[in-house]
């Protein structure tokens, strides 16, 4: 087995709570709509939006023209619905920096969208040694090419790394490119399978 130097975190279901049932709340009350009404035109121009593809307010020109009402202008909706429901692991982000103290080169990587990377620099989180977000690169996971981007700035193999993820798709995309994954369940389960890959864990 290849010797494992790094270790990739996926943002939401791992470093924290789930944000997109909240996200969903949020936004659908704020715009007046039912949830259920606000989701199907949600999924409809979601993927383009985290794809760096349109802008935000592109994004709710067309969500909000599906629905015929007005589209929110003043400020980020989806900054404010982002930092609403925002809510941490302590634990997952404390074992990122564990590891990174102990010599294996750390990643984030996510699906996501322009106004929740501004209000992820914000966290000034420093445990990180590379960050990846769709929106800015273009594609989107479970496409193979974002983690050929991730090892490569890394500067490891990709059996010589290892996805934290919470979604099967993300992880048949990452075992497809060659990289070894953790399907997320809990942090201790996690750091047992980090373990039996040869990780040192303190």
């Amino acid at each position: 087995m290849s010797q494992m130097r790094a270790v990739i975190f996926d943002w939401g279901g791992v470093l924290i709570d789930d944000p997109v049932p909240g996200l969903m709340q949020f936004c659908a009350d704020a715009l007046g709509v039912p949830k259920e009404i606000y989701i199907k035109a949600h999924r409809k121009f979601a993927p383009d939006l985290q794809a760096g593809k349109i802008s935000e307010d592109a994004f709710w020109d067309a969500l909000c023209g599906e629905l015929e009402i007005p589209a929110p202008k003043e400020r980020s909706l989806w900054y404010d619905a982002f930092k609403a429901v925002y809510s941490p692991r302590p634990d997952m982000f404390t074992l990122a920096r564990s590891l990174q103290g102990n010599g294996y080169k750390t990643a984030f990587l996510s699906n996501t969208e322009i106004p929740a990377v501004r209000f992820f620099l914000e966290q000034k989180y420093d445990m990180f040694d590379v960050l990846v977000f769709s929106c800015i690169e273009g594609v989107k996971k479970p496409d193979r090419e974002i983690y050929e981007i991730i090892v490569e700035r890394l500067g490891v193999e990709p059996q010589q790394a290892v996805l934290i993820d919470d979604r099967l798709d993300c992880i048949d995309g990452a075992n497809a490119a060659g990289l070894k994954t953790i399907s997320f369940e809990s942090i201790e389960q996690v750091k047992t399978e980090l373990r039996r890959l040869g990780i040192k864990i303190t």
